[in-house]
């Protein structure tokens, strides 16, 4: 019993020194992507398409349902405090913020990570990635890289998207169950807002993309010889990139207010 728990460990170990190098490897090549020319361009272009452009709409109707929730909520239960204003502050927090940055993660994880793991799995079960190498493409640069980069980017423009339909896309929404006047709308929005929130949320994003990314990568790479494992990868990355998303959500939000 031992002897298994000590190798059990040993595997561990070495599985999770082996993610952190494949992690590092992994940012560095996208962070050097543009240097290199056009290196699998196409595969940045198709990625920004299905992660950003495709996502448009289910991103519109949750900022849209959640910032005229808050707006109707709060509209009906802050007066009766005398901290009507305090309705902005809390728009600007959850949407902003907090949740926004969140949501937005959870939208591009379960769909591109998905896609991703999935697609590259395949790629190593017929062997498309041997021919890749065959030929002298590395596999990291070549597919790795534009799909992090894409996932990233996306995510960033997913985010403010996000922030706009809530914000803004919302009041048109609220305004048809419960009337509230435009100029103190905007005025609320306006004084709540600063830049510190605008930098938090787009640098959460960039977190959530790189996270969600590297994750569906090294799912999809990490499939063996049976295409059984394909789905498996799927269903890894997506759980995994789910509670890294929310571990760094938590660290982030506890340095913001330290």
């Amino acid at each position: 019993m031992i002897r298994n728990l000590g190798a059990a460990a040993i595997r561990g170990a070495a599985d999770f020194f082996y993610a952190i190098g494949f992690f590092f490897r992994v940012v560095k090549n996208g962070a050097l992507y543009f240097r290199r020319g056009q290196v699998g361009f196409r595969v940045l272009v198709m990625q920004i398409l299905f992660t950003g452009v495709q996502a448009l709409g289910v991103s519109a109707i949750i900022a849209l349902s959640l910032g005229a929730v808050i707006i109707i909520q709060g509209s009906s239960l802050l007066p009766q405090f005398g901290q009507s204003r305090l309705m902005y502050t809390i728009l600007i927090i959850v949407i902003t913020r907090e949740l926004g940055p969140l949501l937005t993660a959870f939208i591009v994880n379960a769909r591109s990570g998905t896609a991703i793991a999935t697609e590259l799995g395949t790629m190593v079960v017929s062997h498309e990635i041997e021919a890749y190498v065959s030929v002298g493409l590395d596999p990291i640069s070549y597919l790795a890289a534009p799909r992090v980069v894409g996932v990233t980017v996306s995510m960033l423009a997913l985010d403010i998207y996000f922030n706009v339909f809530g914000l803004i896309g919302s009041y048109l929404v609220a305004r048809l169950i419960r009337p509230i006047e435009f100029n103190e709308y905007f005025g609320g929005i306006a004084a709540a807002l600063t830049a510190t929130d605008i930098v938090s949320g787009l640098l959460k994003c960039f977190v959530f993309g790189i996270i969600v990314s590297v994750t569906a990568v090294y799912r999809g790479f990490a499939v063996q010889r049976a295409s059984t494992e394909i789905p498996v990868a799927g269903i890894k990355s997506v759980g995994g990139g789910f509670v890294l998303c929310i571990l760094a959500d938590a660290v982030l939000t506890l340095i913001y207010y330290i």
